[in-house]
């Protein structure tokens, strides 16, 4: 195909906004599906992703679509996530494309997330195609959306399009739209071969599959190709585009989308955002994508100690796959060998712990997920912290710094009143506010996030009857008074259980978790003490009281003393019990004190 005749593009718009359904609506159009195979979310392939309505991969497509012109041209487009906690992927989709569809929603306009993607678009020079999709509503407001649009964007009222990713309306105008606005890839068909890597998924026959953007050249099945980073060399065994599934064909050129194997069973040898190129060509690696930082950490632990090293080759496939997330071997005294991992946000974890489970047949425990600190010892040396267990002793610190993320808010703006107190008890600083539309207003904070990364965007949403819409993005470390809270069960100092918390707050959190774990752990035949310390000082502490066996059952009557003696020899076994016992702590335990924060 004429690199001239070849269009790269990204769908991307907020959650629930119909970019999978436009892109199914493309499918159909253009002939790649028939009526009798389509099915709703077509691109979605994974279990999850149908289950929650919302797509968490993004999928390359490739068809033909003849233009009015009646020039036939090959369009490779990307179906991204909306989340926030997804960010990644749509990141590492617009470098594989020249242009991106921004689709908003007639009925909601703009919110939070098709602000964040728009800023992504930009700052890749990106051609953006505004479209107001879901017209067909009864609740649809398209013109007073697209006179957001304009005064979002500055585009001329004309450069917006309506569409209704349901029922086909506007679709072709819209594929028109972008065989004319999108330019062509830049690349030299002539040059040796150079791609860029933007995903990748690992098949126990064909071993790893490079996803990838042909940028110079071309690769042909027989090609020796090399990942620059690692140095890995390789014979490539089939070459081949997404259509939608996956459909091998002769070569990949320059400005193409496609696929690449060559029974390359080495999983840590590909990285996205590495540079395949020719072999011995001498060709210098494209710059790749700024890596993650995570947000959230938690400990993954397999329920038996036996299944660690499944959880081990699980998680090297899954990081294949989603490279938007780390891992590393930890070791915990109450739940034994396991990995500190690390998401870029609560959604993101809970994903990949089902995907862990039900890919892989696992049966894991999570621990309580926790956000990265800096801790800055008297020696001057600067720590990260990823999980309370590796806070140092209080006399080697100077002090503790917490993240901070510059928050955007978009709300209907008779609910600014709302939010504004929601962020100000969450220790938010006010930065801006700003109307857009004259509907709805954006409010900027810069908030730790440790405050919200919890239950902040739940009480959003219960503040704002379902419209409040938020995103965030890193800002920096700041310092704060900041504890770690111990909890101590029998005496025993739990690592799994410890929280770190402002230290004002320290007896408060220290006594709502002891109360939840009260609750959640059974009685013994002994008197179980849960203790909440700060350092050497107890700041909370509960009883579980023991089970107690009728010992006096037995007595019909007879002498006082005879009832003593059979007391106190029961005192004595609870004692030497109490002394030799072990407590049994179960699972659900771990994950209580998460409660906790919604009764502040």
């Amino acid at each position: 195909m004429d690199i001239q005749h070849i269009r790269n593009f990204s769908i991307i718009a907020h959650i629930d906004h119909g970019k999978s359904t436009l892109a199914d609506r493309i499918l159909l159009h253009t002939g790649l599906v028939s009526e009798r195979e389509f099915r709703a979310q077509f691109l979605d392939d994974m279990d999850l992703e149908r289950e929650r309505g919302i797509t968490i991969k993004a999928h390359p497509v490739t068809v033909e679509y003849k233009a009015a012109s009646g020039e036939l041209f090959q369009i490779n487009f990307i179906d991204t996530p909306g989340h926030v906690d997804f960010s990644y992927e749509v990141s590492r989709s617009l470098a594989a494309c020249e242009g991106v569809l921004l689709v908003v929603d007639a009925s909601q306009g703009i919110e939070a997330q098709t602000v964040a993607n728009t800023y992504l678009a930009i700052a890749n020079d990106m051609t953006i195609i505004p479209v107001v999709n879901k017209i067909d509503l009864p609740s649809a407001s398209p013109e007073a959306v697209r006179d957001e649009l304009v005064a979002f964007l500055g585009c001329a009222p004309e450069d917006v399009y309506y569409a209704s990713a349901k029922t086909g309306e506007g679709v072709e105008d819209i594929l028109e739209a972008i065989v004319r606005r999108i330019p062509p890839p830049p690349g030299d068909p002539a040059a040796p071969f150079r791609g860029l890597v933007f995903d990748s998924v690992y098949d126990d026959y064909r071993g790893v599959i490079t996803y990838l953007r042909a940028m110079d050249g071309e690769v042909r099945r027989g090609d020796r190709v090399e990942m620059l980073s690692s140095g890995k060399v390789y014979e490539v065994t089939e070459i081949g585009v997404f259509a939608p599934d996956m459909k091998p064909v002769k070569y990949l050129g320059a400005g193409q989308v496609g696929y690449v194997s060559g029974n390359l069973k080495d999983i840590r040898s590909v990285k996205v955002g590495d540079t395949l190129a020719q072999a011995e060509s001498g060709v210098a690696s494209l710059p790749g994508y700024v890596e993650p930082k995570a947000m959230v950490y938690c400990g993954l632990y397999p329920s038996s100690t036996e299944n660690f090293e499944n959880l081990r080759k699980a998680l090297d496939r899954l990081a294949l796959n989603d490279a938007s997330f780390n891992y590393q071997p930890e070791s915990s005294t109450a739940l034994g060998h396991g990995f500190r991992c690390g998401f870029l946000g609560l959604l993101h974890m809970e994903i990949v712990q089902e995907r862990l489970e039900r890919e892989s047949g696992l049966d894991l425990v999570k621990t309580a997920p926790n956000v990265t600190y800096e801790v800055l010892r008297t020696d001057a040396s600067v720590t990260e912290v990823h999980s309370p267990a590796d806070i140092p002793d209080p006399s080697f610190i100077e002090e503790i710094r917490e993240p901070l993320v510059r928050l955007e808010i978009m709300v209907p703006k008779e609910m600014i009143g709302a939010v504004m107190t929601l962020a100000e008890e969450r220790r938010g600083a006010h930065k801006g506010l700003e109307y857009i539309g004259g509907r709805r207003a954006l409010l900027h904070y810069e908030i730790p996030f440790a405050e919200i990364v919890f239950d902040f965007y739940d009480k959003l949403k219960s503040n704002t009857h379902g419209y409040g819409t938020m995103d965030y993005e890193f800002l920096c470390y700041r310092v704060a008074d900041l504890v770690k809270v111990d909890i101590l069960i029998h005496g025993q100092p739990v690592d799994a259980l410890s929280i770190i918390c402002l230290r004002d707050k320290a007896d408060i959190r220290g006594r709502k978790i002891l109360s939840r774990l009260r609750q959640e752990i059974p009685k013994h035949m002994f008197q179980i003490a849960l203790q909440a310390a700060v350092g050497a000082r107890i700041v909370a502490r509960e009883n579980i009281a023991p089970f107690r066996k009728n010992v006096l059952a037995k007595c019909y009557g007879g002498d006082v003393t005879r009832k003593r003696k059979l007391l106190e020899k029961q005192k004595e076994g609870k004692k030497r019990m109490r002394a030799i016992g072990n407590v049994t702590v179960p699972q659900k335990a771990f994950l209580s004190i998460l409660e906790t924060k919604d009764d502040e």
